[in-house]
C-alpha cells in the first residue's frame, strides 16, 4: 500500500459529493482522532472493526490505512457502498476490508457478524439512543463503540446511563483527541430483543 491511496480515495468520495468540500486534512486529522480514542483505552490495535455508515468512507478508510487489520465499511445506500468497493478493489488499498450495504439492525444479527468486532466507530451516524442500539449487538464483549460528538463541552451529557444499561453498554466518557469522542464498551451480552426492527430505534428511540 502506497501514501497515495488515502488522498486519492477521498479526492474521489469528495468530487462524487460523499464528503465535505472542505480541505481533505482537517477530515483526515479529525477521523484520526479515532485512532487515539482506541490508543486511550488499549496499547494494541484491534483485531478488526465496523465503520457505522461509513459513507464517504470517514472514518472507515483512514483507520483501514492506519492498521491495515480486518473492517466492514457498512452503509445503507447503495452508490456510498459501490464507492467504498471501488476504491477497496484499488491496487494498492489495503486487502482485508469489504463494503456492506445493509441496515445494521440486520446484518447485526448475522451470524458472521453479531458480538464479531472489537470496535464499532460511527461519524455522524445519529443520535445517541439510535447509534448505540444499532452498533451494540456487532461488539464483542469488551469490546468498544467510539463516536464522533458535538463540539461543545459543556453540553448536557448526551448518553443516558439508564438506556446504555439496557443493551449492555457502559459509558467510559467524553474525552478530547483534537475533536469530541464518546468512549463505550460492551460489558454485558445484549439481551436478545436488541435491536429491535429496522426503523425501530429512530421512531421509538431508547432514551
Amino acid at each position: 500500500m502506497t501514501n497515495a491511496w488515502l488522498p486519492r480515495s477521498l479526492e474521489i468520495s469528495r468530487e462524487r459529493g460523499f464528503l465535505s468540500p472542505q480541505p481533505l486534512e482537517p477530515q483526515i486529522e479529525h477521523a484520526r482522532g479515532f485512532v487515539a480514542a482506541w490508543n486511550s483505552v488499549s496499547p494494541t490495535p484491534p483485531v478488526n472493526f465496523l465503520d457505522l455508515g461509513s459513507g464517504g468512507g470517514l472514518p472507515g478508510l483512514v483507520l483501514l490505512q492506519e492498521w491495515n487489520i480486518s473492517a466492514v465499511l457498512m452503509d445503507a445506500m447503495e452508490k456510498r457502498v459501490a464507492f467504498l468497493q471501488e476504491v477497496l478493489d484499488f491496487e494498492d488499498a489495503p486487502g482485508q476490508a469489504i463494503a456492506i450495504q445493509a441496515r445494521a439492525e440486520e446484518l447485526s444479527r448475522d451470524p458472521d457478524y453479531q458480538e464479531s468486532f472489537d470496535l464499532v466507530t460511527a461519524r455522524s451516524f445519529g443520535p445517541p439512543a439510535v447509534t448505540a442500539e444499532c452498533a451494540v449487538r456487532f461488539l464483542k464483549i469488551g469490546g468498544y463503540l467510539i463516536v464522533s460528538e458535538p463540539p461543545d463541552d459543556n453540553a448536557p451529557n448526551r448518553w443516558l446511563v439508564e438506556g446504555l444499561q439496557k443493551v449492555g453498554l457502559e459509558d467510559l466518557g467524553r474525552h478530547r483527541f483534537g475533536s469530541a469522542f464518546q468512549i463505550l464498551r460492551k460489558k454485558s451480552r445484549t439481551p436478545s430483543f436488541y435491536p429491535r426492527e429496522s426503523g425501530t430505534p429512530k421512531k421509538k428511540p431508547l432514551f
